[in-house]
């Protein structure tokens, strides 16, 4: 008799009976079922087969960009908090903003035996997405929506044009903006887009030359704050794509005697710890970080206890709320 035909027999699915023979959770409805069908036909799974997935470790390894920012350990902390009250640990693999060190743990993850994989990425490549079509475990993206696979993500588009919103209700129309690379979507793209989008939408000129990329260190916010101010083209506001950056920016501005808000206006998004400590205190978005870990962790929970080998394919995504901190700043 296959599992097939035993799932039959009791009433079960296939992933149901399964999961009951390699220890995995199961409604105590289909305990059972599954422990009455056991007593009607003596069913024994295979070994073989059923040792393919009791080497069940109660691992997830974790994927994270930057240990060391205040975003990753936050949504690190919601991942840990949820997993934990179902019995399962996580490995941390920090790649420090490398692709190849992303790949390479991917491929380390699926040859390791952890359960699943819950992966923060700032880009993703046709690389990433080749060898994660080779992972035989979950996956969950967090931060990034990536069709192909279950994502946790934040409104980046419109809370940037919330941002640009509130930045123009305050009188300012020269609003200089410091993003990140565009391979980045989230942070880089979708940021970029909503900004750009709200001035459209308010007739307000987009201006080249107030528009800088850079990468996400507090030194780039200073020195394409020191090129904004620098040249013909003044902002009166500049919006940054992070707290970081704009921490950066702010730097700039006050050590050339600029007066913040009233000489310019500066804005950030993250509502990181750094955003009430220094002076001003940041006007910033607030995302929710460790929420979206709880929330993927849920979502990884909910793929192990389904069964399913792969998540590719499972179009799932959740998109968090946000919501704008006014503070000193404009």
């Amino acid at each position: 008799m296959t599992i097939i035909e035993f799932a039959k027999i009791a009433g079960v699915s296939k992933s149901t009976a399964s999961r009951y023979f390699n220890n995995g959770y199961v409604s105590p409805e289909a305990c059972e079922k599954i422990k009455l069908a056991l007593e009607k036909t003596g069913f024994q799974p295979h070994k073989q087969a059923q040792s393919m997935r009791t080497r069940k470790t109660n691992l997830i390894g974790v994927i994270v960009p930057k240990i060391s920012t205040e975003t990753a350990p936050r949504i690190v902390e919601g991942i840990s908090d949820e997993l934990s009250i179902h019995g399962y640990n996580i490995l941390i693999a920090n790649t420090g903003l490398s692709i190849e060190k992303e790949i390479e743990y991917l491929k380390i993850f699926n040859n390791n035996q952890v359960d699943g994989i819950i992966f923060m990425a700032t880009k993703f490549t046709d690389e990433h997405l080749k060898v994660m079509e080779g992972v035989k475990v979950p996956i969950v993206v967090v931060g990034q929506n990536i069709k192909q696979y279950p994502s946790v993500y934040n409104d980046d588009y419109n809370a940037s044009r919330d941002v640009v919103k509130y930045i123009i209700s305050k009188g300012h129309k020269d609003i200089g903006f410091i993003g990140v690379y565009e391979e980045d979507i989230s942070v880089g793209l979708e940021r970029k887009r909503g900004y750009m989008d709200e001035l459209r939408e308010n007739n307000i000129e987009i201006k080249e030359e107030l528009i800088k990329i850079g990468n996400f260190e507090t030194d780039s916010g200073y020195k394409l704050t020191e090129k904004l101010m620098n040249q013909q083209e003044k902002p009166s506001a500049i919006f940054a794509v992070t707290d970081n950056i704009a921490a950066g920016a702010l730097k700039y501005l006050s050590e050339n005697n600029y007066r913040i808000p009233e000489d310019v206006a500066i804005i950030g998004m993250g509502d990181s710890r750094i955003s009430e400590f220094i002076a001003p205190k940041l006007t910033t978005i607030h995302y929710h970080y460790k929420t979206s870990g709880i929330e993927a962790a849920g979502m990884m929970l909910e793929l192990l206890n389904e069964g399913v080998s792969s998540s590719k394919n499972i179009a799932r995504a959740q998109k968090l709320p946000y919501r704008l901190v006014e503070r000193n700043s404009i």
